[in-house]
């Protein structure tokens, strides 16, 4: 059973999705601000936070920024147009996924279950399908104990930025595309939505490059999708 911190001032919409996401097995902790959900993880534990953009006071953006201040903890953030704009700034401020309202219980709750399933569905895979300690130049990953570290030095990754790394330095040298990072590491169909790739990518890069802007370790090729370097 998981435990899920939801954000949402709206209190129709936090009472239907804290209703229906309980009665798919999950323990929901309800608050309708961004302070008092900040405060709540301050106190206590989550799994993952399903987090509304449009709230009074402290809006989402901050409240998400200030989430990975504190962790690495997996964001779903909820948006009520599918705007580019909110949609790309929630993704870089760190959330890793999102759902456009009016909400489907169904939809939130497949991709909570699919964002909490990124470090345990690797972890099963790492004793057989990709173990041992890999090195690539500076960069070094435990594909078992799901460790990244720089120089020595420990990186700390969230779930989704540690699952799209372990994707795509699986095979050094080998491009994929958007739409096979989607599947393998979102978990979504057909067409999804490659802005969830590029952010994650973007902020993958800040943590584990030297020079974001000139990467090394994840590199793009036009036009087609990612690699991992160095070749």
């Amino acid at each position: 059973m998981s435990q899920v911190l939801l954000i949402e001032d709206h209190q129709t919409v936090r009472d239907g999705l804290q209703l229906a996401l309980t009665r798919q097995g999950h323990t929901v902790d309800a608050v309708a601000t961004g302070e008092q959900g900040l405060e709540r993880l301050r106190a206590a534990t989550a799994d993952v936070v399903v987090l509304d953009l449009m709230l009074p006071g402290m809006d989402g953006f901050e409240v998400c920024r200030r989430i990975r201040q504190l962790g690495d903890l997996p964001i779903i953030m909820l948006t009520a147009r599918n705007d580019d704009m909110d949609v790309v700034a929630g993704l870089e401020a760190g959330a890793d996924d999102y759902v456009v309202k009016p909400v489907q219980p169904r939809v939130l709750e497949a991709r909570i279950r699919a964002v909490l399933r990124r470090t345990t569905v690797e972890s099963r895979r790492a004793d057989t399908e990709r173990p041992g300690l890999r090195q690539h130049g500076a960069l070094t990953i435990d594909r078992a104990a799901l460790v990244v570290s720089k120089d020595g030095k420990p990186v700390s990754l969230a779930p989704t930025e540690l699952r799209l790394l372990l994707e795509l330095s699986h095979t050094p040298g080998q491009v994929l595309s958007r739409q096979q990072l989607l599947e393998a590491v979102w978990e979504h169909g057909y067409l999804g939505d490659s802005r969830l790739v590029d952010a994650c990518v973007q902020r993958l890069r800040a943590k584990i490059e030297d020079e974001p802007s000139a990467p090394v370790f994840i590199q793009t090729v036009r036009g087609f999708g990612y690699r991992f370097g160095p070749l």
